[in-house]
């Protein structure tokens, strides 16, 4: 079992540890339902974008996880981030018991596109203009995070084929992206999906707590179910019911948290 495994595990034994613990809501009650009735362990990963930016929610997120002992792998914006956030991101790695990793989040989280969807890495990009950003977003993150797994996830769940052949000519094992992104079928590049968005949108709005109960129960029965976070977003409800989940799967004997990366390189 991996660190971030243990740990949770471990939390599970100490229920609340100090802190006074939300109370959990019925729109969980869905997936605990869905836990209750499984016949083996479900599996669940978190990941958060955009580390660079708002870095007080970051560290405030980060706080929440660790009191938790569920691993978190960030996205990290390269040209986002600044030598003393990076500093005290490195110093929590190191003393994280292995829960907390770091992968790229594309180059600066810049739209190029010309018309339509938003996109760092997408068909208006040349393949040379998109391989020197990754290149250099590569380089950034070594610099201030010491070596990270060669994961990378495009600035809204987005890229092209062009993107995929960049990431494997630099060296890239694993693209991460949202459960609704095509597949790109490249030979020697793994591809990870997440499958809850907790800030996703829907005719215009935000979705809700009556969503997500379902959303998760169906992506956990389904198999490996990625969460992603934008720290950024989340206001103090939000970060309640965050907290609640978190509450739930590491006390529930049915479920266990692991750490992206460890799904992304096998």
């Amino acid at each position: 079992m991996d660190e971030g495994a243990r740990g949770a595990t471990a939390a599970r034994k100490r229920p609340g540890r100090g802190r006074v613990v939300v109370r959990e809501r019925a729109w969980l009650d869905p997936l605990r339902r869905e836990l209750d009735a499984a016949a083996a362990p479900r599996v669940f990963f978190f990941r958060d974008d955009d580390a660079g930016w708002a870095g007080g929610r970051l560290l405030s997120l980060l706080d929440l996880f660790a009191h938790y002992a569920v691993p978190l792998d960030l996205a990290v914006i390269p040209a986002a981030l600044d030598p003393a956030l990076a500093a005290q991101l490195r110093q929590r790695r190191e003393s994280g018991r292995g829960i907390l990793a770091f992968h790229q989040h594309g180059f600066a989280h810049a739209n190029h596109e010309p018309a339509g969807r938003a996109c760092e890495f997408g068909p208006g990009r040349p393949a040379r203009a998109q391989r020197e950003d990754i290149a250099q977003g590569a380089r950034r993150l070594r610099a201030l995070l010491g070596d990270a797994p060669r994961i990378f996830t495009p600035p809204w769940n987005r890229c092209t084929r062009t993107t995929g052949l960049c990431l494997l000519q630099l060296g890239f094992q694993t693209l991460v992206r949202d459960s609704s992104a095509a597949r790109l079928g490249l030979e020697g590049l793994r591809e990870l999906e997440v499958h809850v968005d907790w800030s996703a949108r829907r005719n215009g709005r935000h979705i809700g707590r009556a969503e997500l109960g379902p959303l998760l129960a169906t992506a956990a029965r389904r198999g490996p179910t990625g969460v992603m976070l934008h720290h950024a977003l989340l206001g103090r409800e939000e970060r309640e019911d965050v907290e609640r989940l978190l509450a739930l799967l590491v006390e529930h004997e049915h479920a266990r948290c692991v750490p992206l990366h460890s799904l992304a390189l096998g």
